[in-house]
């Protein structure tokens, strides 16, 4: 890693690429206004596209620039692959949605490639003026797309929510930061990570850990990991339907993807102390998830304590504190998106004559009157239940078989509770079944309460056939094979 005068732009040409393609966008909309917002939502999706490219095609080796304060490697490349397709998918979804609102308006894509560019950054970030930098671009997106629906008190409310609390966490994130600072003397994760190994375990003054448990803090608000995750009902049902979508997937990889390289790079030697957080809100995040999501009659408060449970489940991969563990935590986020993806694509399709339908129980019958989309979104719910053998279930597998091999393998490690995680986390699982299937059971076996308008959108229709094959095929070699050698290289790259 050499120092230049000018700083090698190739590992951030796809954050280039796409810095420069919102502005032109924004130009666009500026000089053609709302009658241009979908060519511009198709523009941004090009661009997304192209970007992703660029992504996968670069990060070969590990490679930095702007001062060793940006990083790009295997596993930086995955996550920002997934984060493009969800942001991409995202787009789509909405074109017809806001159409039929009659709420079209240029800003929206601008937002989401904005929200992508800020989240791209977040997983490169190696330097905490980084990681705050991409946070804060990826965090003002979406305070503003939450609250998109300026003439909807429940949009307004979830906007005002999430920026009250948004701003609570990143002023935690900024308070640990500056501890961390303090007392190591630097910004950059592999300075701050060798100042920790050279002080050793025992030697560390109690004000880094401080630091590092106020920066899990702020990062946990972002993946809406209990206890932080007080937000995502409300903001999840108030938000428009495509943003809610976007919400459940793409900030949630990004997010996930910083906390990991937070924990392996910088903090690395303190793992006996970050791993009982870890398993903690792992826990926590599990148990809620799987209770409080029973008594939810609107479908998209539900999918809200869904995440919660699921990103407890994702937790449990970092908790395993091994390659294993990081590359089942890439493959579950990889089906998760597909699970999610899919079922807001339903959520979006299911429309009557007065409006979008969100309320579990006016899916009654769906099966009678819409077959085709009740079968998908069978498919999803039985994903999202972790039911054989859709890949719903092999996603929990890896993370599970992870955690359980690190406490088999080293016994200390059940000082953390890795084998208890593991056993809570089953049942948990066993108990979240009962929401998914009860709203199978809404759609197949209780009798109609009206009809749906016929969908419009042929790209609703195939992003839920492609996704609900997807969870079926992933047995396949053909499906799961490349997506379990990459998961793997990536996170030996970034452990390694």
């Amino acid at each position: 890693m050499t120092e230049t005068m000018f700083p090698d732009l190739a590992p951030a040409s796809g954050e280039i690429l796409m810095a420069i393609g919102a502005l032109l966008l924004l130009m666009i909309g500026a000089f053609r206004g709302n009658k241009s917002t979908g060519f511009i939502s198709l523009l941004a999706v090009g661009l997304m596209i192209v970007t992703l490219f660029l992504t996968v095609t670069w990060a070969k080796t590990p490679s930095y620039t702007f001062g060793d304060m940006f990083v790009a490697d295997r596993f930086t490349s995955i996550m920002k692959l997934m984060v493009l397709v969800a942001s991409a998918l995202s787009v789509i979804m909405s074109l017809q949605y806001f159409r039929d609102e009659k709420e079209e308006r240029f800003e929206y894509p601008i937002l989401l490639v904005l929200a992508t560019l800020g989240m791209m950054v977040m997983v490169s970030a190696n330097n905490l003026m980084t990681l705050y930098m991409g946070l804060e671009l990826q965090s003002l997106s979406l305070y503003v797309l939450a609250a998109f629906r300026r003439d909807s008190a429940l949009s307004t409310e979830a906007g005002l929510k999430y920026f009250v609390l948004g701003a609570l966490s990143s002023g935690i994130l900024l308070f640990g930061s500056s501890l961390v600072y303090g007392f190591t003397g630097s910004t950059d994760f592999t300075v701050i990570g060798q100042t920790i190994a050279h002080a050793g375990a025992h030697g560390v003054n109690i004000g880094v850990i401080i630091g590092m448990v106020f920066i899990l803090a702020g990062i946990a608000f972002k993946i809406s990991a209990v206890p932080f995750h007080m937000w995502a009902p409300d903001v999840y049902q108030g938000a428009p339907t495509p943003v809610t979508a976007f919400f459940a997937v793409a900030p949630k990889i990004a997010a996930l993807a910083l906390l990991v390289r937070v924990l392996y790079v910088p903090f690395a030697d303190l793992a006996s102390s970050w791993t009982q957080v870890i398993v903690f809100m792992s826990l926590a995040s599990m148990v809620l998830g799987a209770v409080a999501a029973i008594v939810q009659t609107n479908i998209k408060r539900l999918m809200a304590y869904s995440s919660i449970g699921h990103v407890g489940y994702a937790l449990v991969g970092l908790a395993a504190h091994s390659v294993a563990g990081i590359r089942g935590l890439i493959i579950y986020l990889a089906i998760y998106l597909v699970m999610n993806i899919g079922t807001f694509a339903c959520i979006l399709s299911m429309r009557r004559k007065d409006g979008m339908v969100e309320e579990i129980s006016d899916l009654a019958g769906l099966a009678q009157t819409r077959p085709g989309m009740a079968t998908a979104l069978a498919v999803f719910m039985f994903s999202l239940a972790g039911i054989p053998p859709l890949a719903g279930f092999w996603a929990k597998w890896y993370v599970f078989k992870a955690v359980i091999a690190t406490a088999v393998a080293n016994p200390a490690a059940t000082d953390y509770g890795l084998i208890a995680l593991a056993i809570i986390g089953i049942v948990a699982s066993v108990a979240g079944a009962y929401y998914y299937l009860n709203v199978v059971k809404v759609m197949f076996f209780d009798p109609p309460t009206g009809e749906f308008v016929a969908q419009r959108s042929g790209n609703l229709a195939a992003i839920m056939g492609i996704g609900a094959a997807l969870l079926i095929l992933f047995l396949l070699p053909q499906v799961n094979g490349p997506l379990l050698d990459y998961a793997r290289m990536a996170a030996a790259s970034l452990i390694s």
